[in-house]
């Protein structure tokens, strides 16, 4: 992980009891917790030693490790230049597919070696994996420290109290998700995760996530209002909503309008939050075709800093497919919305998510995902060979589907996707684009790389043609002048 010059604090209590107080249905937090953390950060400021932070999986993990990060600064700790250098370890795991999950046990595998030699090693496995095995990665590792499921990241510093007392730890139990109290160490100056809701209520036949990460636990607007201003005054450009399925967001929150309609919902959340000073750009991820409105397309097309990129997984194009998997739309109501969105914005940048080989899938049920793939013409898809995953109903179907057949319609969905990319990007050239300067090219140090507002990532000259150099975190425009699938390449005007 890279270094940083911020500092980190634990949040002021009285703003937590204030929404407590202010909302006490809401907010799963009591004001013992928010002692202990208090405690935590006046008494262990000294050196703890380093720590690194392994992420494995999706943009919930990387913003729980930006948390953990902020709380093991906030108690003493400082990043280490390399894992094999740290005091302290941390795997936040991914269980959504095996070779994720594979991938933790090789790395473990290396740091027990470590820890054979200096007992002071302090190894933690954290995120999904960690739900999902509980004691049982203890007994297959058993140098561990701590198991921490996804639903007590906010309690890492108080669970370390507790390994140095000599107990090796499980924190899997479910469990309402604390309110956030620290700040989290960013691995962006310029672009934040700010998590909007927590878990998942639905109950999709392939997918181990609601297990893992618990039901649906929305924050408050106020909360998350408060910690996209102070990103702001830190001088963040951007931020993305997260969300297992972000567009559910505040159907557990009290409160009902006088017209009926749900006072608390991802649209009321966007305009709650557009007028912040600094902050240009708002994305969202992900959203669940189940819950994406006509309503929320309108506010995203009316509101200038909500960014016309839409990741709404299709999984499928075969509505029996889709209904094995629970999903809960047939295909044509996912065009819907894709047509809706185009109309009220025809530039707009669509990207989903598909699964080949589902249990029972025909080779004309996995046509059909090819035809919609066709049909739709998405930006990116992210694409997987189902994998079975425990604790699923899928997993235990005789219908599992040959991992040879797999592989080959992943591959043949995998190069349509490229094409049907490469042939999106083709309307961006010559085209003038607005793009936030995220990063220098790692690859070529007088380059910088942004992303335009549909989600491209564009590299562009750090030098324009009157000698002016810019910089990270700058709003550029520019003209692009190459195109490949995946990425685009312009000039500065």
């Amino acid at each position: 992980m890279k270094s940083s010059e911020h500092q980190f604090r634990i949040a002021e209590p009285k703003i937590i009891r204030n929404l407590i107080t202010n909302y006490p249905v809401a907010i799963s937090f009591n004001l013992k917790h928010i002692s202990e953390h208090e405690e935590l950060a006046n008494t262990s400021r000294e050196g703890q030693g380093s720590y690194w932070i392994t992420t494995f999986g999706c943009q919930m993990n990387k913003a729980d490790s930006e948390r953990m990060a902020g709380i093991l600064e906030s108690i003493g700790y400082k990043v280490a230049r390399s894992e094999f250098e740290a005091d302290l370890v941390v795997y936040n795991t991914c269980t959504i597919r095996d070779n994720a999950e594979q991938k933790v046990y090789s790395y473990l595998g290396r740091q027990t070696l470590r820890k054979r030699n200096n007992a002071d090693i302090i190894l933690v496995v954290a995120g999904c994996v960690a739900q999902q095995e509980g004691a049982s990665l203890l007994r297959r590792v058993p140098e561990l420290d701590l198991v921490m499921g996804p639903q007590h990241v906010n309690q890492l510093g108080y669970l370390l109290t507790q390994v140095r007392t000599g107990q090796q730890v499980i924190a899997t139990e479910d469990n309402h998700i604390f309110e956030d109290i620290t700040i989290a160490r960013r691995e962006s100056t310029i672009c934040g995760w700010v998590n909007a809701i927590y878990g998942c209520n639905e109950r999709c036949t392939y997918c181990v996530v609601p297990s893992v990460r618990g039901k649906e636990q929305s924050r408050l607007p106020e909360s998350i209002r408060m910690e996209v201003e102070v990103l702001a005054s830190r001088g963040f450009r951007e931020i993305t909503l997260l969300g297992q399925n972000i567009d559910a967001y505040g159907r557990d929150l009290p409160g009902i309008q006088k017209s009926g309609r749900r006072q608390h919902t991802l649209t009321d959340l966007l305009t709650f939050i557009h007028d912040i000073q600094s902050i240009e750009r708002i994305r969202f991820a992900t959203s669940h075709p189940r819950y994406f409105t006509e309503r929320l397309i309108d506010v995203c097309a009316d509101l200038p800093k909500v960014c016309e990129h839409f990741h709404i997984p299709f999984q499928s194009g075969d509505d029996e497919i889709l209904k094995s998997m629970g999903r809960g739309y047939d295909v044509d109501r996912y065009r819907k919305i894709i047509d809706c969105i185009r109309l009220r914005m025809p530039h707009a940048s669509i990207t989903g998510d598909a699964i080949v080989g589902f249990p029972g899938e025909t080779t004309i049920q996995y046509e059909n995902t090819l035809r919609l793939v066709e049909e739709i013409g998405f930006d990116q898809v992210n694409t997987a060979a189902y994998s079975p995953r425990p604790n699923t109903p899928a997993a235990n179907w005789s219908n599992q589907v040959d991992e040879e057949i797999k592989v080959r319609r992943l591959k043949r969905l995998n190069a349509l996707v490229e094409q049907k990319a490469l042939e999106r990007n083709k309307r961006y050239l010559g085209r003038i684009e607005e793009i936030l300067v995220e990063d220098v090219n790692p690859k070529n140090p007088c380059q910088l790389m942004g992303r335009t507002r549909t989600n491209r990532l564009t590299f562009c000259p750090q030098v324009d043609s009157h000698g002016n150099c810019h910089k990270v975190g700058e709003l550029l425009m520019v003209r692009i002048d190459e195109v490949r699938a995946f990425s685009l390449s312009a000039t500065l005007l």
